[in-house]
């Protein structure tokens, strides 16, 4: 009996070998896919080959992330839209730097606090509803990267979106599911969402959500995208949408006007970065909880992952987590309003002294304390990358937030009538409502932000640019893919197809429990091998045995010895690379 648990163990434990595919890890389901020319990784095929249909046409690898995103907000509206925000981390090879733009929007300037307060008693800002929504920022962010980077006009870029709109996509299996657990959710919360019935006119127009395979529609997308590529982010931003949107919010008595879209911009802003092994991971600041990642893996740094077992790399994996997150819930929020102390937090005294509160034998909780850098040195998301034949790579996350969004679509006015084709994010429930907190809501603010975008370089040159979707499971996606690939050395494909953990309960920016979970716990999936399982729980980690989200994967990488790109793409999702 101990013979044969030893030797499943040893199949399971990363990398194994199976004789389906050999040489491969047993856990790998493809091969990555490797091309001369350009790469787009994303969460849908037909978002991949709108991607490199725009890179063979001579666009950017820019431009076939903004091609590749608008056809997402089509056909997989459980995760992003362009109701949502937008980050980009970019390698560009003209000045050899990463760079990074911030797209994310803001509370309306009129916001009444104490009004809302009052509206949730509870303390917690509900994800549904005109209270959740914050000015939507994808469309600034395609403006901004287009500007600086674009080679292809803006309505060649959008056009595959637009024609997809008009004449229909086949729905996938992974979102058929999403779009109905969406409206499930929004049905038991149908009170909340003002106007509810535009959600359903819009994205259920039979009565129930699509299912997998059924033609899916959307004219009333295809007319705003056109309007986009037509007369640029200025007709979203300071034309009939935003005059709509504004006389929509205020029927219902809510601040957001056309003054807070008009007032809009995204923001090119220096990414912060840290050293793992022998490269630099590069994530977007404050306030997204990139910082998050950055800490995590600084503490891991300290470690020999590759010669530790399979619990013992867990446990770190977890409790490294844990102390990175007691920090995102103290002290991450929007830079421009509270200080965030980036550098203390990720200095090397600090992170010696946070890693020192780590035992090998025993579970730390959830909940525990934030640290004190001054002291010591001073969900749902798409996920995108694409390469170009010029070796700029673009790494893109792009979200509405939790599931679909808020509920919130907007009417079109006029003798057009309709909607303006999708939903407004629920960003702003990430606010917390207690006025102490740095992420406290406040006219004009950003709240904090879960999603991010990663790229990674190796002795100043580009190397990779990978994400990990999926709310608090971002910073952990992340540093298990390097992890995977650099301590493990899989292949691109395996990094993001081998089993993952996912550690939920810790403390939020938002003032509550992250992941709606009333304790902590950790999801291993089903290829953890039962030893892995029984050292972890008698190290005090509650195991949960029910599935939960461990994220979407997509991964560029440059291979300088062939010069070549490398795709991978999440098998857990309906995506694909694709390469030419």
């Amino acid at each position: 009996m101990r013979i044969a648990a030893l030797a499943l163990a040893f199949l399971l434990a990363a990398p194994a070998f199976s004789t389906d595919r050999p040489g491969d890890p047993v856990f790998q389901g493809r091969s990555p896919v490797v091309a001369a020319n350009g790469m787009a990784a994303t969460a849908h095929p037909l978002a991949s080959q709108a991607a490199v249909d725009i890179l063979r046409a001579g666009g950017s690898a820019v431009d076939a992330a903004i091609a590749a995103n608008a056809v997402l907000g089509l056909v997989e509206p459980t995760g992003n839209g362009i109701g949502g925000d937008l980050f980009a981390l970019i390698w560009d090879p003209a000045t050899r730097k990463v760079v990074a733009l911030d797209a994310s929007g803001f509370a309306p300037m009129a916001l009444d606090v104490a009004a809302l307060q009052a509206r949730h008693p509870d303390g917690q800002l509900y994800n549904w509803g005109m209270d959740s929504v914050t000015v939507p920022g994808a469309v600034a962010g395609w403006a901004a990267l287009h500007q600086r980077y674009g080679r292809l006009p803006l309505s060649t870029v959008l056009a595959p979106a637009v024609a997809l709109a008009r004449s229909g996509f086949p729905v996938s299996p992974v979102i058929a599911r999403g779009w109905a657990m969406n409206f499930r959710r929004f049905t038991r919360e149908k009170a909340r969402i003002e106007d509810a019935d535009l959600a359903w006119q819009l994205y259920a127009p039979g009565g129930a959500a699509p299912e997998a395979g059924e033609r899916f529609t959307n004219p009333d997308l295809a007319a705003t995208l056109e309007m986009i590529g037509r007369d640029g982010a200025a007709a979203f931003y300071k034309g009939a949408f935003a005059t709509d949107m504004g006389a929509h919010f205020a029927r219902h008595g809510r601040a957001m006007a056309a003054s807070d879209l008009a007032r809009m911009e995204a923001r090119w802003v220096t990414p912060i970065s840290a050293p793992y092994r022998d490269v630099t991971v590069w994530q977007i600041p404050p306030a997204t909880q990139g910082l998050a990642t950055l800490q995590m893996l600084r503490i891991l740094d300290r470690y020999d992952l590759k010669s530790m077992s399979e619990p013992d790399r867990a446990h770190l994996l977890i409790e490294a987590k844990k102390l990175a997150f007691a920090d995102r819930a103290r002290f991450i929020a929007d830079p421009q309003k509270v200080k965030v102390p980036v550098a203390a937090l990720l200095a090397d005294g600090y992170i010696a002294s946070r890693a020192a509160l780590i035992r090998m034998d025993r579970a730390m909780p959830a909940t525990v304390p934030a640290g004190d850098p001054e002291r010591a040195e001073h969900s749902d998301t798409t996920y995108l990358t694409t390469a170009d034949s010029g070796g700029m790579m673009v790494s893109l996350i792009q979200s509405n937030y939790a599931g679909m969004g808020s509920g919130i679509v907007v009417p079109r006015a006029g003798a057009a009538r309709g909607t303006w084709g999708f939903m407004l994010q629920n960003r702003g429930a990430q606010f917390s409502l207690a006025p102490a907190a740095a992420n406290s809501i406040a006219p004009g603010k950003r709240p904090f932000h879960t999603i991010i975008p990663g790229m990674a370089t190796r002795g100043d040159a580009p190397w990779l640019a990978f994400g990990v979707m999926g709310g608090t499971m971002q910073p952990q996606g992340h540093a298990q893919i390097l992890i995977n690939l650099i301590d493990l050395g899989m292949n691109l494909q395996a990094a993001g197809d081998a089993p993952r953990i996912r550690h939920l309960g810790s403390p939020d920016p938002d003032g509550g429990i992250g992941d709606g979970v009333t304790q902590d716990g950790v999801r291993l999936e089903t290829r953890f091998s039962d030893a892995t399982r029984a050292s972890l729980a008698a190290r005090g980690h509650r195991l949960i045995a029910t599935p939960e989200d461990v994220g979407g994967y997509q991964a560029i990488m440059w291979d300088a010895k062939h010069r070549m790109w490398w795709g991978a793409s999440e098998m857990r999702k309906d995506g694909m690379a694709l390469g030419y």
